[in-house]
């Protein structure tokens, strides 16, 4: 088949790279336009874009889905199936309609599980021990298509959202280059989604980060893994954030208020939350560079009773 493949990012670039190592016709790429990024404010390609050029792929880069001219750009490559991952836009329905084998998307949950936009992070936040990736005939609402093909994994409770990402863009990738072949061959039927059991994956903002010592200590946990690299978990110390980068529970029989520091560790520092301790073992503070929690402690006077601020 002629696959026309629609993403930006590094996940979206693991399945290209490969669509196009397993021999697949990769007639073209869209992708969103370059943006300038960092203090120079230099254009940066995005990820899956390098990867297009180190192949010769041709790559199409339009501001809006929405024009005439798009859609005829679209059609003129010829694609029997677009296939879509992480590109950041919603396809109108005159796009998904165009190919002849239309539209799938490769969804990093088990659908219809963590609908949207973050569902990595949203499954590591709440604690989930499995997790996996769903390739979908796309349709226009939200995640709601029929199911293609589906892979699922277990999820560690040290995993963080970055290590699950990862994982989860291979298996992605794989599962879709398996898929296609399928599809062509009129292999699959599709199974419609329960839209009963459906949760949503909302967009992430760094305002979640922020830690609430009424939580439990797993909550905590969760909270600081489900959110790296971005936004990150935080505290405040005497007025400054600091970003807390790995924490675990810790069962301490001390007293204490959900925010106290209830103890010092060689490995960090002990704060209360709402059913036992957390132990923060890496931090972040704003201004310097990642450290050792005890390199923290070094270098500030934190003592057992200390609260930490709420703002």
């Amino acid at each position: 088949m002629r696959i026309l493949f629609f993403g930006c990012d590094d996940f979206a670039a693991v399945s290209l790279g490969r669509l196009l190592d397993d021999g697949h016709k990769v007639v073209g790429l869209v992708t969103q336009p370059d943006r300038p990024k960092g203090r120079g404010l230099h254009m940066v390609f995005s990820a899956t874009k390098q990867v297009a050029g180190a192949h010769g792929v041709d790559v199409f880069q339009p501001l809006t889905l929405k024009e005439p001219a798009v859609l005829e750009r679209l059609a003129a490559f010829r694609a029997d199936i677009f296939v879509v991952v992480a590109y950041g836009k919603i396809l109108p329905v005159d796009i998904l309609n165009l190919p002849s084998y239309r539209c799938i998307n490769v969804h990093a949950s088990l659908l219809p599980r963590y609908r949207g936009a973050a569902p990595v992070n949203w499954a590591v936040i709440n604690g989930e021990t499995q997790s996996g990736v769903t390739i979908m005939q796309m349709s226009p609402g939200m995640d709601e298509g029929d199911i293609l093909a589906l892979e699922t994994c277990a999820v560690s409770l040290e995993m963080t959202s970055a290590e699950l990402r990862v994982r989860l863009a291979e298996m992605g990738a794989g599962l879709l280059s398996r898929t296609l072949p399928r599809i062509k061959a009129g292999e699959i039927v599709p199974v419609p989604q329960d839209h009963s059991q459906a949760t949503y994956a909302a967009k992430l903002h760094k305002e979640l980060g922020r830690i609430n010592w009424n939580s439990t200590a797993r909550a905590v946990h969760d909270l600081v893994r489900g959110l790296q690299p971005w936004p990150g978990a935080f505290i405040f110390w005497r007025g400054h954030m600091v970003k807390v980068l790995e924490a675990s529970p810790v069962p301490l029989a001390a007293a204490g208020r959900p925010g106290e520091i209830v103890a010092l560790h060689k490995e960090g520092f002990c704060v209360r939350a709402a059913d036992q301790a957390v132990l923060i073992r890496r931090v972040h503070p704003a201004g310097s560079r990642p450290m050792d929690a005890r390199a923290f402690l070094a270098g500030h006077k934190l003592v057992v009773g200390d609260m930490l601020e709420k703002s």
